[in-house]
């Protein structure tokens, strides 16, 4: 069989500027994930990077997280000997890569990556789509499902990028519609003030 690799466009304007706005709780997601399909466990189960619990204890994914700052070796260890995870990142000499399986990406084709104010980079999309009927049509295309209860709807990721990382040239890919990957290069040497 063979792959496909499809180039997603790093968006840098902020067309939400207050989309994260309803913060998940642990005791939220928690009723969520008791109540919710399989589709809901595989976008926020263990070893997703979308899980709050990714990394042992509960992170709101709404919030930036300082991913490279860990060894993927450790925090997924115990992930990777039970074959649960869906996620890994490393650290090169060139740059920074995260890799994370998407549930539902080809389907949907509404996966987002975003860089935010070149400090934070954002990886978002729907997993379910909105219930539309003639009366709430017009209403839900105009509401943006990142605001209210935006995990009953889609998911997020927000990871702070390193000081040394070119968030002008970061890239994402999409290979055979599940399969993300974002490529982060670093700054070369003395080039540092001309980005800031």
């Amino acid at each position: 069989m063979a792959s496909s690799k499809r180039q997603i466009e790093v968006q840098t304007e902020d067309q939400t500027p207050h989309k994260w706005c309803k913060s998940l709780g642990e005791e939220v997601f928690k009723r969520f994930f008791s109540q919710a399909n399989p589709t809901v466990h595989k976008v926020f189960g263990d070893g997703s990077l979308f899980s709050p619990m990714l990394f042992g204890k509960f992170f709101d994914p709404s919030d930036a997280f300082p991913l490279w700052e860990f060894e993927s070796d450790v925090l997924l260890s115990h992930l990777r000997s039970n074959n649960q995870t869906s996620v890994d990142w490393s650290e090169t000499d060139d740059g920074y890569i995260v890799k994370a399986e998407i549930p539902g990406a080809g389907k949907s084709n509404n996966i987002q990556v975003h860089v935010d104010n070149g400090k934070v980079v954002e990886i978002s999309g729907p997993w379910k789509q909105r219930e539309s009927s003639s009366k709430s049509s017009s209403s839900s295309s105009s509401h943006d499902w990142r605001c209210g209860h935006w995990w009953d709807h889609g998911f997020v990721r927000r990871l702070e990028i390193p000081d040394d990382a070119d968030f002008k040239n970061i890239e994402a890919h999409l290979y055979n519609d599940v399969f993300l990957e974002i490529q982060i290069p670093k700054t070369k040497r003395g080039t540092i003030a001309d980005v800031a």
